[in-house]
């Protein structure tokens, strides 16, 4: 039986290891916190992040990480993208030698402008080969319902994506290959930024015709990034790219377009943060997408908006006719 550790007991981790317990494997879920390991292993579900969800048989959960990695041919890590340094430091010595790394993490450092695959070759000193990405348009709660979804497993070697893409094919959850990891993980990235942009359009009150605008115009950013970065354009009109721009761009359960909303209606960042349960990852990972558009010499002027809306306090009004007022141009630009 294969066997799968997920180091991140929040809603998409636990979302994840359902997934991979009703593929047929066994799942050992790693949490910080006695109280809701203990709630998983004694009550079958997660109270904080999944409340109502019967977690299936195959789950289990432990605060011990070197307990968690043993024996484990996958190790998926779900935790905030601003942590996963801090944290793959401390469980790299427990890690199987031969266990592959999968991230579900949708961010870019802060500071390296590493893509987060990155970071897990760095700090896990593992080649490419060993390193896979899971993304695509999977809101946590829906796929925790076991509601039909799809997703990209993206790696540099195609036969650990093939493994992968095994581990976690269900009769709901259906995951394709790809060998694209770079324009994978940027369009997982980008979309949070990008869904904060429509999140704000929706707070102040503009039409469907503002925000597809801005779904649209953010993919062309992301594609452009991408294609400076070495990535396949067509990945981004597939589930990585389109896909889960659309869903996190257009359903109140997105972290991010809910962040955006509230910024949109006036509340200011510190009021937002205050009402968020869960990490928006596109808060933070705006600077370091605008870092790394700036470091390939690309030109995100959504993306440079998002960061001043919500870091340098431009009020969304000014900032919307400042777009609007851009020189003219070609689409094709």
């Amino acid at each position: 039986m294969t066997r799968c550790a997920v180091f991140g007991t929040g809603s998409w981790g636990t979302a994840f290891a359902m997934v991979l317990a009703d593929a047929g494997c066994e799942v050992t879920l790693w949490g910080r916190r006695a109280a809701l390991v203990d709630a998983i292993n004694n009550g079958r579900t997660n109270p904080d992040y999944l409340p109502g969800v019967e977690l299936p048989a195959g789950v289990r959960a432990t605060t011990d990480p070197a307990e968690a990695a043993r024996g484990a041919d996958f190790t998926v890590l779900a935790v905030p993208s601003q942590t996963l340094r801090a944290n793959l430091a401390e469980w790299a010595p427990l890690l199987p030698s031969d266990t592959v790394l999968v991230s579900l993490m949708k961010g870019v450092e802060l500071g390296t402008a590493k893509r987060m695959s990155e970071v897990i070759e760095e700090v896990a000193k593992v080649p490419a080969e060993r390193v896979a990405v899971l993304t695509g348009p999977n809101l946590a709660k829906e796929v925790a319902a076991r509601q039909p979804a799809a997703a990209v497993v993206a790696c540099a070697d195609e036969e650990v994506a093939r493994r992968l893409q095994t581990a976690c094919h269900t009769s709901y959850f259906r995951p394709y290959t790809n060998t694209d990891v770079v324009g994978c993980e940027l369009g997982g990235a980008v979309k949070n930024v990008i869904a904060l942009a429509v999140g704000i359009a929706t707070g102040m009150g503009l039409g469907d015709n503002a925000k597809a605008s801005l779904i649209t115009r953010g993919l062309a950013e992301t594609t452009r990034l991408g294609l400076a970065m070495g990535a396949d354009a067509h990945t981004f009109a597939g589930l990585a790219g389109m896909g889960d721009l659309v869903a996190t761009c257009s359903s109140p359960l997105s972290r991010n377009n809910t962040f955006g909303t509230n910024l949109g209606r006036g509340m200011t960042l510190q009021e937002t943060i205050a009402v968020t349960k869960q990490t928006a990852e596109g808060v933070k990972s705006c600077e370091s997408v605008l870092d790394l558009a700036r470091r390939h010499g690309v030109d995100m002027p959504l993306t440079e908006t998002v960061v001043d809306i919500v870091h340098e306090g431009k009020p969304p009004l000014v900032a919307l006719k400042e777009l609007m007022s851009r020189t003219a141009k070609s689409e094709r630009h």
